[in-house]
């Protein structure tokens, strides 16, 4: 099955990711060079970020 693993930083949590599409487009920025690679985990930060916001002032 094409998933990967990862360890989440916040506790060491071994995880998967399950969505074949995402998955598919995290190999693809892997083969980025280094300057666009931080620009979309910027935004990808961000936008989490913006949620988590959202969720708070609920």
């Amino acid at each position: 099955m094409g998933s990967i693993k990862f360890f989440l930083i916040s506790g060491g949590n071994e995880d998967q990711i399950t969505d074949e599409e995402l998955l598919q487009q995290f190999k693809e920025v892997q083969l980025l060079d280094k300057e666009d690679k931080h620009l979309i985990k910027t935004f990808i930060d961000a936008f989490l970020t913006k949620r988590k916001v959202q969720k708070l002032a609920q």
